[in-house]
């Protein structure tokens, strides 16, 4: 039931020169499914990644974090279908021995592997299933598998999210191309459940972190679905530095601005797919705040009317019942905020103006408006110059019914 959004073929993305995927069915949690996927990079590649905030993180992002330390990373190993998080230090020992099994076959240190998980929280990892499957990823492994890789990551997702791009960088054609899972448990305040973006440009390690963090902030960090932070958010960034120009050694040069522009956009366009794609989702929202003193308390404002069950589910049912979303303006915590400085926009539609009804507002309008698959919705607080925009999703029958029956 995805908004306006539909799988990607194969050969709308691009290869990364320097990396190879390759695809599995381990039978992780059930058979007959694509479930694990390696990543293989060619030495030489810069890694870079972002994690979940939550405190109560999976074992494999403990991992991740102690091996990115290291640095040197030549392959990453992804499961679905078990999140290995609430396992404790069996979980830490199993992800461990992942890393370990993946380095075995391809003849590096076990610190050179990233290990991601995804899938039903506190259930042993089944290691030997992941193991025995490592082989059949690996000679699956080819630079045109992202298609497969997508397909391989998702859980409760109903369309596989894939995106790439072009661009030229000191007369060198830059390719990037990434792909995304997530549908429920998104309010990733870091990434989104998984995430991986690819270029062939040349950016040093140092710079990468940095890259890597701006691009989780101005995409993956502007999205929700229902408000819920995973234990397993990773968005990881490589670079493999094949494209041949002079590296890039600043965000800030002309280079740089290029490059951070076409990956967040690529960002961009993963992260509103899985808001597209969340669980029972009929309508894509897009909420902008403006008028903050900054950005800071403009997220602030949009994630109240992001996360409210009231607002949400009124957008299901196609009810201008818009109050809603002045409630939420006023309880998202602002404590010396003005209702008489409050406007409220659907689309072109003015619906409230200094706090109250806009003179001109007409339900029928409001109405029509609610009724369309995208909807804006635009917030002035009358407080500055700052703005900000997120987006979100309804709230349907459907989000119950899946999550309900996700363990069955």
């Amino acid at each position: 039931m995805a908004v306006n959004l539909s799988a990607p073929s194969a050969g709308d993305l691009r290869p990364v020169p320097g990396l190879s995927i390759g695809v599995a069915e381990a039978g992780v949690r059930k058979a007959n499914r694509k479930d694990l996927t390696v990543f293989l990079l060619e030495p030489g590649a810069a890694v870079a990644g972002v994690f979940t905030r939550n405190r109560f993180c999976a074992a494999p992002v403990q991992v991740c974090r102690e091996h990115l330390a290291g640095g040197d990373i030549r392959a990453l190993v992804i499961n679905t279908g078990n999140a290995n998080a609430g396992t404790g230090e069996e979980g830490l020992v199993r992800a461990r021995a992942t890393c370990a099994a993946l380095a075995r076959q391809l003849g590096i240190a076990p610190g050179q592997v990233l290990p991601f998980s995804t899938g039903v929280i506190m259930e042993p990892l089944p290691l030997d299933r992941i193991e025995a499957g490592l082989p059949a990823a690996i000679a699956d492994a080819r630079p045109d598998h992202w298609l497969r890789a997508a397909e391989g990551i998702m859980t409760t997702d109903t369309v596989a999210k894939a995106a790439s791009a072009t661009v030229r960088i000191a007369g060198a054609e830059v390719s990037i191309t990434g792909i995304s899972k997530g549908a429920g448990m998104i309010r990733p305040n870091m990434a989104t459940m998984l995430g991986f973006l690819a270029t062939d440009a040349c950016i040093a390690q140092p710079l990468l972190r940095q890259l890597a963090q701006e691009l989780a902030d101005g995409s993956f960090n502007r999205v929700t679905v229902d408000g819920d932070t995973s234990t397993n958010d990773s968005f990881i960034v490589m670079a493999t530095g094949k494209a041949g120009h002079a590296p890039i050694t600043s965000l800030d040069s002309a280079e740089g601005r290029v490059l951070k522009e076409a990956m967040l956009q690529v960002s961009r366009q993963l992260a509103q797919a899985i808001v597209r794609d969340g669980e029972g989702a009929t309508k894509f929202i897009t909420v902008r705040v403006e008028g903050g003193r900054d950005a800071a308390e403009c997220r602030q404002v949009g994630y109240a009317i992001a996360h409210s069950p009231l607002v949400k589910t009124a957008f299901f049912a196609s009810d201008p019942n818009l109050g809603r979303i002045l409630a939420a303006v006023g309880y998202a915590g602002i404590e010396d905020l003005d209702q008489a400085g409050i406007d409220l926009w659907l689309d072109d539609v003015h619906v409230a103006h200094k706090g109250g009804r806009h003179p001109a507002y007409r339900e029928e309008d409001g109405q029509r408006v609610m009724k369309q698959a995208e909807i804006t919705v635009r917030v002035g607080l009358g407080r500055g110059s700052a703005a900000d925009t997120l987006w979100t999703c309804d709230l349907s029958h459907d989000y119950v019914s899946i999550n309900a029956d996700y363990r069955s």
